[in-house]
């Protein structure tokens, strides 16, 4: 790789940003193709298709037979809850390859001898999740069940191009949330990416069944439905 493209790659990889490296297999030429290039670049559809997926490959285009080196950044689970579901959810995900951070300002709950080795942040959702820079590689979910934490995080979360959006409560809990975030302005349209109830529907009753049902949905919405990602 020439040393120009990897130092530029380097800056979009250190900015959470994805890029593609195209290497035409007959010539050896390569360029870089960032995120933000991608919309007028001749190979398009292709280079889409293969930053939804994340997975590198060879294709035949216009321009030859080529092979798509993919970077996007490793995926990250934001939780608001410092709850026993994500005492069970963060090793998980951790596991699954998210960077994991849980918000909580409730300092009894958000520590680091009830979280270890993940990052929590124990400061209200208005001013801890503004500097991590959600994007289309974060899912959130919202688990603590109080609207005064909740309700602020998802208004943030809805803000942004998250890949998946889930928030902890019944039916009727979650028709009292959409009436409150829409009366805060937020469409319908937007109100309709919040998965809840949240998790898939496993029947699961404990933290660690929860924990599972919901790493289930969001390992589905990034790699199941990835084809119909933005």
């Amino acid at each position: 790789m020439r040393l120009d493209i990897l130092k530029a790659l380097n800056t979009e990889r250190a900015a959470r940003r994805a890029a593609v490296v195209v290497t035409h297999q007959e010539s050896g030429a390569q360029r870089l193709i960032t995120q933000d290039k991608v919309a007028a670049d001749p190979l398009k559809e292709v280079l889409e298709a293969h930053l939804r997926s994340g997975k590198s490959g060879v294709e035949e285009t216009a321009e030859g037979r080529v092979f798509l080196t993919v970077h996007v950044p490793p995926p990250r689970l934001v939780i608001t809850g410092a709850v026993h579901i994500s005492q069970a959810l963060a090793p998980i995900a951790a596991l699954l390859g998210y960077d994991v951070t849980i918000v909580d300002p409730r300092t009894a709950f958000a520590s680091v001898e009830r979280f270890p080795g993940v990052k929590v942040i124990a400061e209200w959702p208005d001013k801890a999740l503004p500097p991590l820079g959600i994007d289309r590689y974060t899912a959130f979910v919202a688990l603590t069940h109080d609207p005064k934490i909740d309700d602020p995080a998802l208004l943030h979360a809805l803000e942004r191009d998250c890949f998946y959006i889930g928030a902890l409560g019944s039916k009727k809990t979650h028709a009292r949330r959409l009436e409150r975030l829409k009366s805060q302005g937020v469409s319908d349209e937007q109100l309709a990416r919040i998965h809840a109830p949240i998790g898939l529907p496993i029947g699961a009753i404990s933290p660690p069944e929860i924990a599972v049902a919901i790493m289930g949905e969001v390992t589905s919405r990034l790699r199941l439905t990835a084809e119909g990602r933005r």
